[in-house]
């Protein structure tokens, strides 16, 4: 008897890899002229993408909570571009979680810019996962989903109109982890699987817009270090694989994940090659209830 054929899987990244190559669009400035705001900018994840963007031609607005290390990464930035011209590095102290605060960041960029092309929804926070969730003080539990779900929410509410307009993209920092059980997580857990479905009705109600919720990787930030102890032997990834995909996922080629979860250690060529049209045919990379077959 033959063997089973072999069922093809795909190859996990965990640095920058071809398909993600940044260089490209630093020579061809691919994003030159874009408005690009980045929320959770002032440290990891956020201020890498932020530098990939800049080197791309992009004029990027950082938001954090933290001047300090704002105008540090906005000097980090300034110092790499050397003086090129056209590019601007601008930063607002906010948190996302605060209504007014957001409503007013989004306000100054479109009034200072008249416009706002790409919006990476960054911010993000955790706590221990060393207690089950009645033992957590339930403001702190609260938090995790204030700023995890709510601060996405604030910013997709102000910003997607505008993004809209320009026909644009709305980035999600996500977590597999939505879509697990992990003990002494749920917080984040809860607030990561939310934030994904915020991410569908992104999509479904604004079809001008690219919506994509996006897993970066287990990574060695702050963030992923408060569970140093659960992850590290997970800790491959790098925040330069977060930020090359990032700056990929916007440059028009891979639109057709929008409204959907991707995780960046998917290889994004072979993906697109091999799973495309069954992604697209089955709908999938969408939360569902799974069901037993006998009550489908």
């Amino acid at each position: 008897m033959p063997p089973p054929p072999e069922v093809p899987t795909v190859q996990l990244r965990h640095d920058i890899y071809p398909a993600i190559d940044p260089n490209p669009h630093y020579t061809a400035q691919t994003y030159k002229s874009k408005i690009v705001l980045i929320t959770g900018a002032s440290r990891g994840i956020g201020s890498e993408t932020a530098l990939m963007y800049a080197r791309s031609g992009a004029s990027v607005i950082l938001l954090s909570r933290k001047q300090e290390t704002l105008s540090e990464v906005k000097a980090e930035i300034v110092k790499d571009l050397r003086g090129k011209e056209g590019v601007i590095v601008d930063t607002i102290m906010g948190d996302v979680v605060d209504v007014g605060q957001v409503k007013s960041a989004v306000e100054g960029i479109i009034g200072k810019y008249g416009r706002l092309d790409i919006c990476i929804a960054n911010a993000g926070k955790t706590n221990k996962w060393d207690k089950p969730m009645v033992e957590n003080d339930p403001e702190d539990w609260w938090n995790i989903m204030e700023v995890n779900l709510r601060g996405v929410f604030n910013v997709a509410h102000f910003a997607l109109p505008h993004i809209d307009k320009a026909h644009g993209y709305f980035l999600i920092t996500a977590s597999n982890a939505g879509y697990r059980r992990i003990p002494g997580a749920s917080a984040y857990v809860i607030s990561k699987l939310a934030v994904g479905r915020l991410n569908e009705y992104a999509h479904l109600e604004h079809p001008n817009v690219k919506s994509i919720a996006f897993h970066p990787g287990v990574i060695g930030t702050e963030l992923g270090n408060v569970n140093e102890e659960v992850l590290k032997p997970m800790m491959l990834d790098t925040v330069q694989l977060a930020g090359a995909t990032l700056l990929q996922l916007a440059s028009g080629k891979y639109d057709w994940l929008s409204g959907r979860f991707f995780s960046a250690t998917w290889d994004l060529e072979e993906l697109e090659r091999v799973w495309k049209d069954d992604i697209l045919e089955e709908d999938a990379f969408v939360a569902r209830l799974a069901m037993p077959k006998a009550c489908i």
